[in-house]
């Protein structure tokens, strides 16, 4: 009686459990388990969904493989390395898990390059997103979603009715868990080279419930498909970031006051800047970090138009040489053993940019390779310096001492603050001849005040 019993359990009972808990693949695992045609092509899916697929067509999203600059430091610098280090030999793949995850799934790598137009030119396509059902471990990170594509699309509301495919709602989509499986990220030494989901989650804007889609995909009427009813709280589909303009505009705020209204030649006055990163529910910079810098460059000018730099005052903490821009620093030399230029002795650390000083202050996260130099190749960071970027809703007081020079005209002397931001060091993008439009300065948010020189 038992026996049968057993068998019966065995047949019936245990069988939908066992089947259940069948891990599916994700993350490194998931490489060369999808062919290509499991999924649409985007094409198929803006004939109905036509709004949202002009937003996503225009975003970074569709354009995470084709991008010039991904397209540079993919081919030129990670797969190069990827081939000669075996420490860091999965880039070659795992990069085309978040930038070409559809190539990654059909185990097409290296991909074509974009100009022979494949399917990884696809990037992160719609198809890829409305498969993933969930991600693999505590953390996401990594590209450990859980794809499952075919007939069943993901979506974030109950009740959506298709011709085309079932809809099945999913809270996934609606997490910033959903974001993170991509924009969080280790590299071989287990560091978090990309933590914009773990910044998120740690700050105030995680613990309010404000997610990643509150901002980057904010709610606004409208149909997600042309045959639609119309929805007052439809997700747009803008992903814009740090390539938008208008989310950079006052993304930091900026403001500077003398400590007195009135001064002699000779004299020292001290001005604070408050710099404070009220938008942002992550670090500025995030993401790349490496690759990226925000700075603080203030400048006086007297009664008779003669304008003065003032650099920042040093605080004295840890590293911090890396956060002061200097015209003669070198870093990232790894690029030339990369790229097996013998005697290569680096480039400018922080760039030759027309509004960058030296002494300015620089917010920046410096990653540093195996032998200690700062690095823009984040799979090749083996540590960190110190963090000083700027926190959510938190605020850096910067101070800056300046003896006035005899010569200082009388009169009012106007001082501006400015917070500039580039994307790309401009040394290392001119040495790789990445387009200006990725590296040029974007002026942030500025602002001046004044105090008088008396006779």
């Amino acid at each position: 009686m038992r026996s049968s019993v057993m068998i019966l359990w065995l047949l019936t009972g245990a069988a939908a459990p066992l089947v259940a808990q069948v891990p599916r693949p994700a993350g490194d695992a998931a490489f060369g388990t999808q062919p290509y045609e499991r999924y649409e092509r985007p094409q198929a899916c803006a004939t109905c969904h036509t709004d949202i697929a002009r937003q996503h067509e225009q975003a970074m999203m569709s354009q995470a493989y084709t991008h010039h600059w991904d397209e540079i430091e993919y081919f030129e610098l990670a797969v190069p390395h990827a081939l000669t280090e075996e420490k860091v030999a999965g880039v070659k793949a795992g990069c085309n898990g978040c930038h070409a995850p559809l190539a990654f799934l059909a185990g097409d790598v290296p991909p074509p390059k974009p100009a022979a137009n494949s399917r990884a030119n696809e990037s992160v396509s719609c198809d890829l997103c409305h498969t993933l059902t969930g991600f693999a471990g505590d953390t996401p990170f990594n590209f450990n979603w859980i794809s499952e594509p075919g007939k069943v699309k993901q979506g974030p509301r109950p009740g959506v009715v298709s011709p085309h495919h079932e809809t099945h709602e999913n809270a996934f989509l609606r997490s910033a868990e959903f974001c993170g499986t991509c924009h969080n990220e280790q590299d071989p030494w287990g560091l978090w080279v990309k933590s914009t989901h773990l910044e998120w989650r740690e700050g105030p804007h995680g613990k309010a419930g404000i997610v990643c889609q509150d901002c980057h995909m904010p709610p606004a009427r409208g149909r997600s498909a042309t045959m639609g009813s119309e929805l007052a709280d439809l997700r747009q589909h803008l992903f814009h970031g740090a390539h938008d303009p208008g989310k950079l505009a006052g993304a930091a705020e900026v403001r500077i006051h003398p400590e007195t209204r009135e001064a002699e030649p000779g004299d020292t006055v001290k001005l604070t800047a408050v710099v404070v990163n009220a938008k942002a529910g992550h670090k500025i910079p995030t993401g790349s970090a490496e690759e990226r810098m925000l700075w603080l460059h203030v400048t006086a000018q007297d009664a008779k138009g003669t304008v003065y730099h003032l650099p920042v005052d040093r605080k004295g903490f840890a590293d911090e040489d890396y956060t002061i821009a200097s015209a003669t620093a070198m870093a990232y030399q790894d690029i030339g053993e990369i790229k097996g230029i013998a005697g290569f002795a680096g480039l400018k650390r922080d760039g030759t940019y027309e509004n960058l000083a030296p002494g300015d202050r620089i917010f920046r996260l410096p990653y540093l390779d195996p032998k200690g130099r700062m690095t823009i190749a984040q799979w090749n960071t083996a540590s960190f310096a110190t963090d000083y970027r700027l926190a959510p809703l938190a605020a850096v007081a910067e101070t800056f001492t300046w003896k006035l020079p005899p010569s200082v005209a009388p009169g009012p002397v106007r001082v501006t603050a400015q917070i500039y931001y580039s994307r790309l060091v401009n040394s290392v993008a001119e040495f790789l001849q990445v387009p200006r439009e990725e590296w040029e300065s974007v002026l942030v948010n500025t602002h001046t005040t004044t105090f008088t020189v008396v006779e």
